[in-house]
This record gives C-alpha cells, sequence and structure tokens, in this order.
C-alpha cells in the first residue's frame, strides 16, 4: 500500500539556523580580545603566521594597550555601555593611532556592537578594520574579520553581501573545514544559488564522514531538502536513513517511511511507520488511518483494528461512520466478528444510509442470528439508499425462512425476483421455501 500523504507534506526544511560565530565574538570568552586578535602583551610587535605568509604589521604602542585593556574589563562583566563609552574615549584620540591601532579599536567596536545585537553597527565596525589597510593588520585578524563580515550579513539576510564576504575568506583562508562549507551552502541557498549550494552541503558531509565524524543534523537537512526537489527519492532516503540513526525523531521516521513508500518497498515502509508510531510520531487522525491501512494492507489488521481503536478512544480518530466502517472491517478481516459487529453498527446509526445495516442483516444471517438479520434488514430499507436491495430480500427471505416464517419469506424473495441480478437465486429459494412449507404442513395434518 502506497502512502503519498508523507511526501506530499515532505515539509522545507528549516534554513536559518543560528550561525556560531568565531570565538572572538562569542560574549563569554576564555582568552581576552586582545589575545585573540594577536596582543598579548604591551610593546608587542604583532605577527601573524600562514603557511603562505608571515605579515609584519605596526607594533600597538603601551598607552592604546591599556585603553583597549579598560575596554576589555568592560566587556569581561558584559557592561557593554561601558566598553563602548571606553572605545568613544578612545576614538576622540584616533588620529594619533597608527594603522594597526585603530584597526584593534575598531575591531573591539565590532564585538561590542554583535554583543549589544547592533549587528549593523557591527558590520560597519569590521569593515573599518578592513580600511585600515590588510598590510597593517595580522593576517589571521584580517580572515576573521572577512568571515565575520560574511556572518553578520547572514544573520542580517543580505544574502549577496554575505556571500562576497565569504567567498573573500574562502580565496585566503590556508585551512577552509566543513563547518564553513556548510555556512556557505545556506548562504548559497538563501540567494537562490541552490546548485551551488548542494555542492557546498555535499562537500561539508562528506568531509565529516571521511573523518569518522557524524555531520550536523541541520547539514544533512539541507542535503535532504535539494534531493527531494530533484525528485531523487533514492538520494532522500539515504540521507533520511542517516538521520534516523544519527538523530532519531518521530518526523524523520514518517518521512523515511514515505520515501520507501515511493520506492515500492513496502515491507520498509510498514516497519519505519510502526517506528513512527511507537515514538508517538503520529497525532494526527490521517496520519493514524494510514498506519491501519498500512496493516491491513499487509496482512496484519487486528494491528490495524488496535490503532484505530486507540485513536478513537483518544479521541485522535473521529467517530465518524466511515471510520467506524473501517474498524469493523479491520475486525471482520481479523475474523473478530463479535469485536467488528457492536463497530458496523455504530457506523449504520452514523449513516445517512441504509447499506451498513444491509451489511449487518447478512452477518447476523451468517451466525445465524436470524431475527437481529430481520431487524437490520428492516431498518436497512426504513433508511434506503440501498446498492442492491435485491439481494436484501433474499437475506430477508432466507431469515424468515431459518424461522419457519414461510409465507413472509416467500413475499420477501419474490420481491428479488424483480432484479434479474438475483432472479435465479431467488427461484431457487422459492422451491425451497414452497417445498418446506408443504412438508411442514403434511406434518401438522
Amino acid at each position: 500500500m502506497k502512502l503519498t500523504t508523507m511526501t506530499k507534506g515532505f515539509s522545507k526544511f528549516v534554513l536559518r539556523t543560528s550561525v556560531a560565530l568565531p570565538l572572538v565574538l562569542a560574549p563569554a570568552v576564555s582568552v581576552t580580545v586582545l589575545e585573540a586578535v594577536g596582543v598579548s602583551a604591551p610593546f608587542a610587535q604583532a605577527e601573524a603566521q600562514s603557511s603562505e605568509e608571515t605579515r609584519k604589521v605596526p607594533a600597538m604602542r603601551e598607552n592604546v594597550f591599556k585603553k583597549l585593556g579598560k575596554v576589555q574589563e568592560a566587556a569581561d562583566a558584559e557592561n557593554w555601555p561601558a566598553a563602548l563609552q571606553a572605545l568613544r574615549d578612545m576614538e576622540a584620540g584616533a588620529d594619533k593611532y597608527n594603522a594597526y591601532e585603530r584597526a584593534q579599536m575598531y575591531y573591539f567596536y565590532g564585538f561590542v556592537y554583535y554583543s549589544m545585537e547592533r549587528y549593523r553597527d557591527a558590520i560597519n565596525a569590521y569593515k573599518k578594520v578592513l580600511s585600515q589597510g590588510v598590510e597593517n593588520i595580522p593576517v589571521g585578524v584580517e580572515l576573521n574579520t572577512l568571515k565575520t563580515i560574511a556572518q553578520l550579513y547572514f544573520v542580517t539576510e543580505n544574502w549577496n553581501s554575505a556571500l562576497n564576504y565569504l567567498n573573500q575568506w574562502f580565496s585566503r583562508a590556508d585551512n577552509v573545514g566543513a563547518p564553513d562549507y556548510a555556512l556557505r551552502g545556506q548562504v548559497y541557498y538563501q540567494a537562490g544559488q541552490e546548485g551551488k549550494a548542494l555542492a557546498d552541503i555535499n562537500k561539508a558531509v562528506s568531509m565529516y564522514e571521511s573523518e569518522g565524524k557524524v555531520p550536523k543534523e541541520n547539514w544533512y537537512g539541507l542535503q535532504r531538502y535539494f534531493y527531494f526537489e530533484k525528485n531523487d527519492y533514492k538520494k532522500v532516503t539515504d540521507i533520511l536513513e542517516k538521520l534516523v540513526k544519527h538523530y532519531p525523531k518521530g518526523e524523520y521516521y514518517k518521512q523515511l517511511s514515505g520515501m520507501y513508500g515511493e520506492l515500492k518497498r513496502e515491507k520498509d515502509q510498514l516497519h519505519m511507520m510502526e517506528a513512527a508510531y511507537i515514538a508517538g510520531a503520529l497525532e494526527k487522525e490521517k496520519e493514524l488511518l494510514n498506519m491501519a491501512y498500512l496493516f491491513m494492507g499487509n496482512e496484519m489488521p487486528y494491528k490495524g483494528a488496535k490503532v484505530i481503536k486507540k485513536g478513537l478512544d483518544q479521541k485522535k480518530i473521529e467517530r465518524t461512520s466511515k471510520n467506524l466502517e473501517t474498524l469493523a472491517q479491520a475486525y471482520q478481516m481479523a475474523q473478530e466478528l463479535q469485536k467488528a459487529i457492536p463497530q458496523l453498527e455504530g457506523a449504520a446509526k452514523l449513516s445517512d444510509k441504509g447499506e451498513l445495516y444491509s451489511r449487518l442483516a447478512g452477518i447476523y444471517l451468517d451466525l445465524d442470528k436470524n431475527e437481529q438479520a430481520v431487524t437490520m434488514a428492516k431498518r436497512a430499507l426504513n433508511k434506503g439508499g440501498l446498492k442492491r436491495p435485491d439481494q436484501l430480500y433474499i437475506v430477508l427471505g432466507m431469515a424468515h425462512a431459518n424461522q419457519k416464517e414461510y409465507d413472509e419469506a416467500l413475499k420477501q424473495l419474490k420481491k428479488a425476483l424483480k432484479d434479474e441480478r438475483s432472479k435465479k437465486f431467488a427461484e431457487q429459494w422459492i422451491s425451497y421455501v414452497e417445498n418446506e412449507k408443504k412438508r411442514e404442513d403434511q406434518l401438522v395434518m
């Protein structure tokens, strides 16, 4: 049995995750901002080492270092207004600083503005770091600044600017990690460049997996979304299998079940849907009924009946004629007629047609409960809307005959003669009933 509701309802993965900013931007840091940007002592000649270059930059003088130290103290206490005021006091004499010192001041500005969630001011401050000339700042500071600006543009949803700075960082950085590709993949997606986004997110996932690491949940989620949009259900299934393994959630069980259905893997579909059910992830009526239909379609009708019964009891499945009829059908398939009958009677009462009462009449006749069969048949005729009233007349005739009510039996069977589809069978029963009536009359004599 194929479930399409899972795939049609496949929700778009939420991409706007929080951005992990560099250490220098974290509100609570284990090293000072000064150390993070390469300045650890007064009079130090700041240098930045990379595999490609060593850049000598101007030295920071003691008086500037002390002023930045005051900003650091306020930042450590998370007293952002005090930190901002200390920076403004510094900036009043900025024309006396060398380019490196001004760059460090603006770096602090960026950090403080970020901590105050004044992201646009933070962006402007970090841009001033770069405007001092890359020859005047360490390579590490330059790279951190480029990446930070990109991330801040991401936070403010300026995707093209984020890409501009992030690609500058990619072109300059020696060590590009999986999280970097994942970040750029998200930015590419938001900028509408899905091909490049998929390439980057695949790269991020591949790098982690090759190192024996488990990729982040949202990386898999982004991958899954792209392949679903491409109708590559095999790839979506592979990704969901990883999500179920590493990040087991009911929603993933449901989605994987839907993918198995698309790939005609019915047994796997059932097992995964059952896992979602056991995990309590199936809450909606349609989901629970789909679970029941899967059980019924895989020759496990009693399990299907239990799902519907529990859903009805918990009021997650509405007590409608159709739903009660489905429950009765499941019980019938499981050869549990005594449990099916009350459900079918409940369904019949709620129905505006007599069809279900007609079915009940047939069931009672099979159980040799002729009086109940007659009662249900009469209710069916009273409600009307029957597809095959001729068949019901035969049931009535047989039930009356079993009770030796031969005249009434003949009356009902003769009504069935009017329908060609039942004429032959009705004639056979009429012949039988007439013979029984004669035999009974002779015994009385």
